[in-house]
């Protein structure tokens, strides 16, 4: 049996270990979005995949787990989706159908679409809300601004559908109509190519593919980035574009996070000045 004398001093080796420990696990600073609002325009045809019509439900989880990677950040997000997916509109109108009767079945065509994304947003666990800019009770909520933009502060994902409510206007125009009003950093428009390219890249696999575009540089070489009542909006309103590839697997969170993927089309890019030392 061995004595230790009252007054030694051991070191407290629980406390060291737990200091060790605690020096160990110091968690890594989180990764900051560049954008912490973004809406988010998706085409119909996007949603069909491989499909000649309809919804591909593996494209459409697929899209489902970007945005959520994205609430995960606590980047607000809006979504706007089109049609044409499910309903063409421009066949009919050539055969007689009233523009403004076409337009309404297109509308409703976005409906589905977003009563699709809500629900494989819910079954990912991402709480979503669905709102239409037409009236259809118990179906989705009617458009609210100022509900949207509280959803969207409590890092719920806001899906807009039926456009504007209004005929004439494309979905690209209801983009960046909500996009201005519920104050996003930006307008992302997902496609299926890598971004906004000097000729069509289909017809010329040498074109250029632009990493920026003033609004002006825009409408000069007349793009096709989306129509012109649209474009002129946000150019307006100041309210930044980036064309990206939405089948490019990890391309909407490199968007957020500021990494240079597709083409930024937004008001002339102003580079700091150089601080010149002299010796």
């Amino acid at each position: 049996m061995s004595l230790v004398p009252r007054n030694s001093h051991f070191p407290n080796t629980a406390a060291l270990g737990h200091n060790t420990m605690a020096k160990d696990t110091k968690p890594e600073p989180k990764p900051e979005p560049k954008y912490k609002r973004i809406l988010l325009k998706l085409s119909g045809e996007a949603l069909q995949g491989k499909e000649g019509s309809g919804i591909d439900p593996e494209v459409l989880n697929r899209m489902v787990n970007e945005i959520k990677e994205l609430t995960k950040l606590e980047t607000q997000v809006g979504v706007v989706i089109g049609g044409g997916n499910l309903f063409r509109g421009a066949g009919l109108a050539e055969a007689g159908m009233n523009r403004v009767v076409g337009d309404h079945m297109g509308m409703l065509a976005t409906v589905m679409n977003g009563l699709a994304m809500r629900d494989a947003l819910h079954r990912a666990c991402v709480s979503a809300r669905l709102m239409s800019a037409i009236s259809l009770s118990g179906v989705c909520d009617n458009y609210s601004w100022a509900e949207a933009i509280s959803l969207l502060r409590d890092n719920r994902v806001v899906i807009f559908s039926a456009g504007t409510g209004n005929p004439f206007f494309t979905t690209d125009s209801a983009a960046c109509l909500r996009g201005i009003e519920i104050e996003a950093d930006i307008v992302l428009k997902a496609t299926k190519v890598d971004g906004v390219y000097a000729a069509d890249p289909a017809k010329d696999p040498k074109a250029e593919l632009y990493r920026h575009l003033t609004y002006k540089q825009v409408l000069d070489k007349e793009l096709k980035v989306m129509d012109l009542a649209a474009f002129t909006l946000a150019r307006d309103h100041n309210l930044p574009i980036r064309v990206f590839n939405m089948n490019k697997k990890g391309a909407l969170l490199r968007v957020v996070m500021g990494e240079e993927e597709g083409t930024l089309i937004s008001k002339p890019l102003v580079v700091p000045e150089k601080t010149i030392y002299i010796q």
